[in-house]
Formats: structure tokens, C-alpha cells, sequence
């Protein structure tokens, strides 16, 4: 697994405990009562359906082994009230690239990143590109797409 710490806000840290949570109990359960009801029908060797159930008992179990390792070596970002005069894990940037209307990132640890949403990792290129700058700086990112320049306008 990853030597780089993982950053979740409280509300990412809160939504992998809920995941974790429901993994562990109701999924664990069904997936449970699925594997005996296949081993029930006899022959295990051409048993589709108990294949399939011990596949996604791998799956469910190593999801499980991932969001533990996770919260377990959590840095939980607090929000907090005081002066942002930095780009952080925790903070709402806006910025603007030259000839486009100005942009809001949320920039959050990669385990909650959903760019769709705004939310972008600290680990992604326009991530790292902006932490720990100030307002005013003009930050440049290599992205897939190619290079872009924008400035930051706002830290909140």
C-alpha cells in the first residue's frame, strides 16, 4: 500500500467509516448466506454461482482490508475558522485561467477526490500545482491535456 499519508476532511473520513460499516455487516452477511446456499447445490468444481460468490468475497474482503488501511493511517483535515493564506488539504481555492470564467477546486486527499464535483486531489497535477500558494500567485500545471496558467483568486 501507498508510504505517503493518506489526507481525509472529517465528512471523507465519516463517509469510509459508513462504507466500512456497511461492508462489514449487511454486505458481509448477504454475501455469507450466498456462498452456503451455493455450496448446498452439490458439485463445487462447475458451480457458477459459488465461483462467483467466492469472487466477490475477494473483492468485498479486499475492499475492506483497504478502507481499514486507510482510516487507520488517516491525517483528518479539521476545517477550520481561522485565516487561509495557503492552499491546503481543507480549503475552497477559486482560480482562473486566462480567458475562462474563474473556477472553485475543494482540494481533499485522493481517497475523496470527485473532480465532477469540484473536489480534486492534492495528489493530481492542479492539485500539487496549487498547494501551499497564496492569493495572486499564477500556478502552472502539466495536466494530460497539456500545460495550463491560472491564478489564484480566493482561499476559503
Amino acid at each position: 500500500m501507498s508510504q505517503q499519508p493518506t489526507y481525509l476532511t472529517a465528512e471523507g473520513a465519516a463517509r469510509l467509516q459508513e462504507e466500512l460499516n456497511e461492508l462489514k455487516g449487511p454486505q458481509r452477511e448477504a454475501l455469507s448466506k450466498r456462498l452456503r446456499e451455493a455450496i448446498q447445490m452439490g458439485d463445487l468444481s462447475e458451480n457458477a454461482d459459488y465461483h462467483k460468490a467466492k469472487e466477490d468475497q475477494a473483492f468485498l474482503e479486499g475492499r475492506i482490508q483497504e478502507l481499514e488501511f486507510a482510516l487507520a493511517s488517516a491525517i483528518i483535515v479539521e476545517e477550520t475558522s481561522g485565516k487561509k493564506d495557503r492552499v491546503q488539504v481543507g480549503v475552497t481555492v477559486t482560480v482562473q485561467e486566462e480567458d475562462f470564467s474563474p473556477e472553485k477546486f475543494y482540494i481533499v486527499g485522493a481517497k475523496e477526490a470527485d473532480p465532477a464535483n469540484g473536489k480534486i486531489s492534492n495528489e493530481s497535477p492542479i492539485g500539487q500545482a496549487l498547494m501551499d500558494r497564496k492569493v495572486g500567485e499564477v500556478v502552472e500545471a502539466t495536466t494530460p491535456g497539456g500545460k495550463i496558467k491560472f491564478k489564484i483568486l480566493k482561499i476559503e
